[in-house]
């Protein structure tokens, strides 16, 4: 009965930190917003494909939960829908709302992304960006939890892992926990 407390108050908790409902402009809204980035912009230019998560909530309680739906692009054209789930168990705590962008740097990523589920390894990570800001390491606030440039708001780039990159943009919210490490994405393609 306190395990199905503890989970029960992690859903609210999550579900209270970002409403998962995503409209169809949000996720155009989340692309600009990681087009003004200057470390994320050059991945626009280059990459094969991307998958952008308009949303993703994500709370904790010693037993943690992440959300979000998103769709998963091509080129310039859209392929398939995407669903981002997460859950872990440890010393976590809070709720945080953020917005997630994964570049496909070939056509070999794009296909290991899109066979039907994909799972982040337990060491994957993101880089944090504030969008034309500096990003600084922290919990709260614009913030989750890395630091990606200097003061000038020149960030720092990323290479890509395993043909994959990896950016958020925390929107607000507490969490004490950042990685990525553990997310299940489902496919769906477009018929």
């Amino acid at each position: 009965m306190k395990r199905f407390g503890l989970i029960g108050l992690t859903v609210m908790m999550m579900m209270a930190a970002a409403p998962v409902s995503v409209c169809a402009d949000s996720h155009a809204d989340a692309i600009a917003v990681f087009k003004t980035s200057p470390a994320v912009m050059p991945f626009f230019e280059t990459a094969h494909g991307y998958a952008v998560f308009p949303t993703v909530g994500k709370g904790g309680l010693f037993v943690g939960a992440a959300y979000g739906k998103g769709k998963v692009f091509r080129g310039d054209t859209a392929t398939g829908t995407a669903t981002l789930i997460k859950l872990s168990l440890g010393w976590q705590v809070g709720g945080q709302a953020f917005r997630e962008i994964i570049f496909f740097e070939d056509d070999r990523a794009y296909d290991e992304f899109t066979r039907g589920t994909f799972e982040f390894d337990a060491n994957a990570s993101a880089v944090a960006i504030t969008a034309g800001l500096q990003a600084q390491a922290g919990s709260m606030g614009k913030t989750a939890g890395a630091s990606v440039g200097p003061s000038t708001g020149k960030q720092a780039g990323t290479n890509y892992r395993k043909g994959m990159a990896v950016f958020v943009h925390a929107i607000g919210g507490l969490m004490l926990e950042a990685a990525i490490g553990g997310q299940t994405i489902s496919f769906e393609p477009y018929q």
